[in-house]
C-alpha cells in the first residue's frame, strides 16, 4: 500500500512537470515581428508681403492730389503651392474734394486715396470697416514656391480735396497678405480664380479669432 501510495506521488509530480514544460512550449513558439514607417515630410505654407518701391522716407507729409509709389506683392517662401490674397485698407473721412479743373465738390464721407489693380488680380470683396474701405483681391494664378505675384499695384493717388481739412493728421494705408494651400481647399473644378474664391473662405473660418484673421 505504502508503495502504491509513493506511485500516486510519483504520478502528480510528472503531471505537474509535464505541465511546466507545456506551458514552456507555449511562450518558445518562433515568433517575429517587423513595422513599417513612411516618413513624411510636412509641406509649410510661408509669404512675405513685399513693397520694393515703397520709401516711407520720402513721404512723411502729402499734399492733395499727390501720387506716390506704393506696389505690394506676395513671394511664396514655403514649400507648398498657394492661393495668395491682399487685402488692403483705404482711409476715409468726411471731406470736401475739388475736381481736375478745381471745382468744389459735395462734401461728404469719401476714400482718401485711390488706386488702379493689375490684371492678375480679382477683386473678391469690398466692405466698410471701422474707418477704412476695406479691398480684397485673390490672385488669379496658382503661387508656386519661390515665385512672387505681380504687383497689386503701382502707386496710390491722394484724394485732391480742399486744404485746411485734414492738416496734421496721421493716415495709414494697412495692407495684409493671407495665403492657404492649394491642394484640398479650392474644390474639385472650375478655373483658379474660383478655386481661390472658395479657397480663401476656408482660410477665413480657420483663422477667425487667431493673429492670422482676415478683416471679413
Amino acid at each position: 500500500m505504502k508503495k502504491s501510495k509513493r506511485n500516486i506521488a510519483t504520478a502528480v509530480l510528472l503531471a505537474g512537470a509535464l505541465g511546466l514544460a507545456a506551458a514552456g512550449g507555449v511562450s518558445a513558439y518562433l515568433t517575429d515581428y517587423d513595422k513599417a514607417e513612411n516618413p513624411f515630410v510636412v509641406g509649410q505654407v510661408k509669404i512675405e508681403l513685399q513693397e520694393p518701391g515703397w520709401n516711407p522716407d520720402d513721404h512723411k507729409t502729402m499734399e492733395p492730389g499727390k501720387q506716390i509709389q506704393k506696389d505690394p506683392q506676395i513671394k511664396n517662401t514655403g514649400t507648398n503651392d498657394a492661393f495668395v490674397y491682399l487685402e488692403v485698407g483705404i482711409p476715409m473721412k468726411e471731406v470736401t474734394a475739388a475736381d481736375y479743373e478745381g471745382k468744389r465738390m459735395e462734401h461728404k464721407l469719401q476714400e482718401l486715396f485711390t488706386f488702379h489693380t493689375g490684371e492678375k488680380w480679382s477683386k473678391l470683396d469690398s466692405r466698410k470697416k471701422d474707418d477704412n474701405m476695406v479691398y480684397v483681391y485673390a490672385y488669379d494664378q496658382v503661387l508656386k514656391p519661390e515665385q512672387t505675384t505681380e504687383k497689386l499695384f503701382d502707386s496710390i493717388k491722394f484724394l485732391n480735396i480742399i486744404e485746411g481739412q485734414l492738416d496734421g493728421q496721421q493716415l495709414s494705408i494697412p495692407v495684409r497678405a493671407y495665403a492657404i494651400q492649394t491642394a484640398y481647399t479650392g474644390g474639385d473644378g472650375g478655373s483658379v480664380k474660383e478655386k481661390a474664391r472658395e479657397a480663401y473662405g476656408k482660410y477665413v473660418n480657420q483663422n477667425a479669432g487667431q493673429e492670422g484673421q482676415a478683416a471679413f
